[in-house]
């Protein structure tokens, strides 16, 4: 079963104010954050590939390699699998790099097919290809599938941003917070999308003090 899918402005503002309903501090935080936003992309080969891209640097970094590649042709899978070491390797690839971009160009994926399987077998076609992790498999779910109640629990911002405003002693782990999402169901998604938003809010104004 897919799930609601978030497709509009309207489906996140329906969600927060879902979220908003069901647990007073979402109300809190949104209150702080204003109205959420969609972060909706076209996904496919080429949204994987700038994921694996940004592993480990710099957005900066990841934008320049990003512009090399797309200057070279090389963003469509086809493209990348015929390419030679040295053509991916003057792009700024590395060699693990171009190894994770080899691998999903051979995966062969059926993107379009993906938006009709429900989340955690998409999450399970994804993370079958070396260099892609659960936390990339989830954003896509989310922000290239609209999937409305997947949550990447493994992400460090959500993680701490819900340390913040559920005032936890800890960080949760990706356990902890799956754990305590799970009443955030069917909008674990947008539930997301407000701790980011709060995160901001939140590191902003201790920024201030």
């Amino acid at each position: 079963m897919v799930g609601r899918i978030i497709e509009t402005p309207a489906c996140v503002a329906e969600g927060a104010a879902w979220l908003a309903d069901a647990e007073p501090r979402f109300a809190l935080a949104l209150r702080e954050t204003g109205p959420l936003p969609l972060r909706r992309n076209a996904g496919g080969f080429a949204t994987l590939l700038d994921a694996i891209v940004s592993q480990q640097v710099s957005v900066a970094s990841a934008d320049a390699i990003w512009k090399r590649l797309a200057d070279a042709g090389l963003t469509e899978a086809g493209k990348v699998g015929a390419a030679e070491d040295a053509a991916l390797k003057a792009c700024g690839l590395s060699r693990q790099k171009m190894a994770y971009a080899k691998a999903l160009a051979a995966a062969d994926i059926d993107y379009a097919a993906l938006r009709h399987l429900p989340s955690d077998h998409v999450i399970a076609t994804l993370v079958a290809v070396k260099g892609i992790g659960v936390w990339t498999a989830e954003i896509y779910a989310m922000f290239a599938l609209g999937r409305a109640d997947v949550l990447a629990a493994g992400d460090l911002a959500l993680q701490e941003s819900t340390r913040i405003l559920f005032d936890l002693p800890t960080r949760p782990t990706d356990r902890d917070l799956r754990r305590l999402a799970a009443s955030w169901s069917p909008w674990r998604g947008v539930a997301a999308r407000l701790l980011w938003a709060y995160y901001r809010v939140a590191k902003a104004r201790e920024g201030v003090r």
